[in-house]
């Protein structure tokens, strides 16, 4: 949530800001506003809304520098307004502060400013840094920094700028990320890499607790403390292109169509030439593998459907318990971990705090953990013993649509890696399974090729406002997916539940206005899930059926069909989810809504 975008170099800083926080837009926010330094002054200009009111609030009024830090915030303290925007200011002038994350004795620190004789102008936590730098300064900004966040409690990434010290820019971060784009003769700071790129790709990760002193020459990286620490430094392998449209009407649908190569990439490589599924990056000896008794899997929103098709490999191939946990809960649900216990942590950011909090309550209690995440050098790969590549890309739309396929790709391939080394199923048995899901991508192709079944379904039903999906064994978390990715873009209210569970409460809901979303693919609960349908169709609902190839049969069941290649049940969920995806993106794009937007959504969600 909210994005960072910091300069200092040759270039017009209002450039480099407007152009980084546009490419940070998918993050989520409700406010923008940039700090710019010039001879005399800092210039600030904030605006509620969309990032084009304040970049045409700056082209009627320039704002000349080659300094400056910009935000977007999504609001957490008072509402969205242009007194709550950022960058804020301490009461001097001289000082602007840019923050993402919150503070969490913001109020004490409040009233103790208050009372120093601070005036403080906005209803935020972050306009305390601002005014506790001032406090603190004494010529040394980076002290005066470092004496600031030993105050502070809770999570931030700071971007700090001062009228006196205009050749430096400081940034510190503790459990909200951020990153040092490193250019010749220039630095940007962001919170994401998508804002550097134009520039480099050569970036500086920020560690927690960590303070970097950034300067157009060079950047200095301290501790606490202030020693001179060795930042990790990574080169990015995809390039700007890569973060944009690509002739694309939204990055949601460009990264639906990303899928075929996401899963591609992810599965690469995963077979050795002798059968064995390969997996170093797990950390763990093979007797350690074999030693582990059971598994827990701790995710977020569409992680956590991911992780529930985990469940359902690993525990029908590698004959492990698995329990599938809310991150939000996990650490307060006083969980039963020991060191026979693998604990993965699925995050598409890698920042995502309810399940970084999760990581460190399952490591104290001697769980090891693995994580599966999308993004190269984020916090969950630092706390966790081991770590497990998607190779999705870049995903700008808040909507997981590719990462999700790609974590399913990765969890199965851990499925097979445990089955394996338990020795539950025999080599020949992993390798067909094996050959199965590198014809995945295929299928996923097959289903973008002819989209016109979904089209002509979404038509029918854009002004419906309740809806149900209902799927039985691996179609459960298949039609929770489909459900959320129907809500969180189209507003329209879905639920999802087990096929079996209809009876005891939601058949309630069922009317003749309410549609109801079937996954009916071939499977061991096959004809269960047509009695489920047929009882929906007597209480006078329509049907959309997501089915197998050849079933003409279920067409007799349901208004609409939307087919998919016949795969094996193991292997269904990633074609499955598809048509579901885009059914909502169809039905959003309908009802005019902003897909890579949704309302009150963020990205990467780095606040508990």
């Amino acid at each position: 949530m909210c994005g960072i975008v910091g300069y200092i170099g040759p270039r017009q800083a209002s450039d480099v800001l407007l152009g980084g926080l546009a490419r940070l837009e998918y993050r989520g926010y409700d406010s923008a506003g940039v700090a710019i330094i010039n001879s005399a002054e800092i210039d600030v200009v904030r605006r509620v809304g969309k990032l084009v009111n304040l970049s045409e609030a700056i082209a009627a009024t320039p704002i000349p520098g080659t300094v400056g830090i910009g935000h977007t915030r999504w609001a957490t303290h008072g509402r969205p307004s242009e007194e709550n925007a950022h960058p804020h200011i301490d009461c001097t002038g001289r000082i602007a502060v840019v923050h993402n994350g919150i503070i969490e004795n913001y109020l004490e620190l409040r009233e103790e400013l208050a009372q120093a004789g601070h005036i403080l102008r906005s209803e935020t936590d972050t306009e305390t840094v601002a005014h506790l730098v001032e406090a603190y300064y004494d010529g040394d900004l980076v002290e005066a920094v470092s004496k600031t966040i030993e105050r502070l409690d809770g999570a931030y990434a700071l971007g700090v700028v001062h009228l006196d010290s205009p050749g430096t820019l400081v940034a510190a971060r503790k459990d909200s990320p951020l990153i040092i784009g490193v250019g010749e003769g220039e630095s940007i700071v962001a919170s994401d890499i998508p804002a550097v790129l134009e520039y480099t790709r050569e970036v500086l990760v920020l560690a927690d607790g960590q303070i970097a002193k950034v300067t157009a020459e060079g950047i200095t990286v301290t501790d606490l403390v202030g020693t001179e620490v060795e930042p990790e430094m990574i080169h990015v392998e995809w390039d700007l292109e890569a973060a944009e449209k690509g002739g694309f009407e939204d990055f949601m649908l460009k990264e639906i169509y990303e899928q075929p190569k996401a899963i591609r990439e992810t599965l690469r490589g995963r077979m050795g030439a002798d059968g064995q599924i390969q997996l170093s990056e797990l950390q763990m000896s093979p007797e350690q593998v074999v030693a582990i008794d059971r598994v827990f899997i701790l995710a977020c929103g569409t992680s956590y459907h991911a992780g529930i098709v985990a469940k359902s490999l690993i525990e029908q191939w590698a004959r492990i318990p698995v329990e599938v946990e809310v991150s939000s809960e996990f650490r307060y649900s006083d969980p039963i971990v020991d060191d026979e216990t693998l604990v993965v942590a699925i995050t598409q950011s890698g920042e995502t705090a309810d399940t970084l909090a999760g990581v460190r309550e399952a490591r104290e209690r001697g769980a090891k953990v693995i994580a599966i995440t999308n993004v190269v050098g984020s916090r969950v790969t630092r706390e966790s013993d081991g770590v497990l590549y998607t190779h999705a890309g870049p995903e700008i739309g808040v909507a997981a649509t590719k990462t999700f396929t790609a974590q399913i790709a990765a969890l199965t391939v851990l499925a097979l890696k445990l089955a394996q080394a338990k020795g539950m199923l025999p080599d020949e048995r992993v390798e067909n399974l094996w050959v199965e899901l590198t014809r995945v991508p295929d299928i996923v192709e097959a289903i973008l090729e002819d989209l016109q079944a979904i089209d002509d379904c979404a038509a029918a039903y854009t002004d419906v406002y309740s809806t149900l999906f209902l799927g039985r064994g691996i179609g459960v978390p298949v039609a929770m997916e489909g459900a959320l990715k129907l809500k969180e873009i189209s507003y329209i209210h879905a639920e999802a539940y087990a096929a079996g569970e209809m009876k005891h409460g939601p058949i309630a809901l069922i009317s003749e206005d309410v549609p109801v979303v079937v996954v009916a693919t071939q499977g061991a609960t096959y004809e269960k899930v047509v009695s489920n349908i047929q009882e929906v169709r007597a209480r006078g609902a329509e049907v959309i059926a997501v089915a197998t190839h050849g079933d003409d049969s279920i067409r007799s069941h349901a208004e609409h069909v939307l087919y998919i290649p016949a795969t094996p049940e193991a292997l269904s969920a990633i074609p499955a989810t598809l048509p579901l995806q885009v059914l909502a993106y169809r039905i959003a794009k309908l009802r005019g809504c902003n897909v890579d937007q949704p309302r009150n959504l963020a990205k990467s969600v780095t606040v508990e």
